[in-house]
C-alpha cells in the first residue's frame, strides 16, 4: 500500500502543547468501525460509553530521562570536547543502543564523557543510524545516570516546558524503559479509573517499552518496504488469563493505545516476554481487541496505519477530517478516539 493513503493536512495550531486540564475534559471522538458513524463526546463520558464487564488493557511502561548531554573524550580525535546529545533507546545485553547527534563525529572505539564522570565507549554504528555504547556498568547504573542528569524526551513537535515534561507520564506507569510515553493513557486520572471500576469495567496491564519501532516515521513509499524496529514487551500471566476469561464470557477487550495493542496482538493475548517486530497493517486479523482507545497520530506513521487496520482506512481518514474540522487537539497531549 502507498504510504500517501495515510496522509492528511493538519494546521499547526491543532498540535497540543500541553494536556487538557482536567484530563477528563479532553474531547473523545467515538467511531463505529462497522458503520463509520461518528459521535462527539468527552473522555469523562467513558464510564457511560463502556459496558459493565469490558476489560481495558493498559501499557504500564514508564518513560525515563533518555536524552543526555555528553562530550567526545580522548586525545586521539580532533573532535575532543565536542558536545553531543546521546538519546538512549534500550539496553541490549552488555551494550546500549542509542541515537547520537552529531553522530558523524563519533568514531568506533572512541569515548563520550557524561556530566557525572561516567564514560561510554562507541562499539560501532548500525545501518539504521543508531550506535552501540558500552558503559561498562549494569544497566541500572545507566538508568540512575539518566534519572539524575537526563531530560524527558518530549516529542519534537512539543516545545519543552517544566509543565509538559512533568506531565509526560501516565498515572499508572510502573516499569521503567520507554523513551516515549503510551500517550492514550494520559487521559486516565485516578478519579476516572475509580469511576470505571465502580461501573464494573475491569482493567489489566501489559508492558511495551516504547522505542524506535513506535516513534520513527515511515520513510519508504510503501508499507511493505518499511522495516519495523523491535521493542520489548511483556504480557503477564494474570493479563493473559483475564483476556481469555473475557473472551470465553463474550465480554469486550478494549485496548488503550497502539503500544498496548502491539503487545497483546504479538502472541494473540497469550503470556510472553520478549521482543516484538509486529507491524500491524490493513488486512491484519486481530485476535484480541474488540475496541481501542487511541490519540490522533502523525500522518504517514505506523500508528495511524495500525488504527486504520483496526477501524478501516476510510473510516479513520474520515474521522481525522471530522476532528480537524471540529477543533480537536492532536498528537501526544491531544484529544482521544474510542473505536468500537
Amino acid at each position: 500500500m502507498d504510504i500517501s493513503l495515510f496522509d492528511y493536512q493538519l494546521p499547526t495550531d491543532r498540535i497540543a502543547q500541553k494536556p487538557m486540564e482536567p484530563r477528563e475534559a479532553a474531547k473523545l471522538l467515538v467511531l463505529d468501525r462497522e458503520t463509520g458513524g461518528i459521535d462527539d463526546k468527552r473522555v469523562g463520558d467513558l464510564p457511560d460509553l463502556l459496558k459493565k464487564g469490558d476489560l481495558l488493557i493498559f501499557n504500564d511502561s514508564k518513560v525515563f530521562k533518555a536524552r543526555l548531554k555528553a562530550e567526545i573524550f580522548g586525545r586521539n580525535t580532533r573532535y575532543a570536547g565536542t558536545e553531543v546529545e546521546i538519546f538512549l533507546l534500550r539496553p541490549d545485553e552488555d551494550r546500549w543502543i542509542a541515537l547520537a547527534r552529531p553522530g558523524k563525529k563519533l568514531q568506533t572505539n572512541g569515548r563520550v564523557l557524561f556530566e557525572n564522570g561516567m564514560k561510554a565507549r562507541i562499539l560501532g554504528k548500525r545501518d539504521d543510524g543508531t550506535v552501540d555504547l558500552d558503559f561498562g556498568v549494569h544497566p541500572d547504573r545507566v538508568f540512575e545516570l539518566a534519572d539524575e542528569f537526563g531530560e524527558v524526551p518530549v516529542p519534537p513537535y512539543v516545545e519543552p516546558t517544566e509543565e509538559n515534561t512533568s506531565a509526560y507520564q501516565t498515572v499508572y506507569a510502573k516499569h521503567v524503559g520507554s523513551v516515549a510515553a503510551p500517550t492514550a493513557g494520559f487521559h486516565f486520572t485516578p478519579a476516572l479509573l475509580d469511576q470505571l471500576e465502580k461501573k464494573g469495567i475491569e482493567r489489566a496491564f501489559v508492558t511495551l517499552h516504547v522505542g524506535l519501532g513506535t516513534f520513527r516515521p515511515i520513510k519508504t513509499d510503501t508499507l511493505e518496504a518499511h522495516e519495523m524496529h523491535e521493542e520489548w514487551a511483556h504480557v503477564p500471566k494474570a493479563t493473559s488469563e483475564a483476556i481469555a476469561k473475557a473472551k470465553r464470557e463474550g465480554r469486550r477487550v478494549i485496548v488503550v493505545g497502539t503500544t498496548a495493542m502491539r503487545a497483546v496482538e504479538s502472541r494473540a493475548g497469550r503470556e510472553f516476554s520478549g521482543f516484538t517486530k509486529l507491524f500491524i497493517t490493513p488486512g491484519y486479523d486481530f485476535k484480541v481487541a474488540d475496541g481501542m482507545i487511541t490519540n490522533f497520530h502523525l500522518p504517514k506513521s505506523t500508528l495511524i496505519v495500525l488504527v486504520s487496520a483496526f477501524a478501516g482506512r476510510e473510516n479513520v481518514m474520515n474521522a481525522y477530517k471530522h476532528a480537524v474540522e471540529n477543533d480537536y487537539r492532536f498528537y501526544s497531549f491531544g484529544d482521544a478516539m474510542l473505536i468500537v
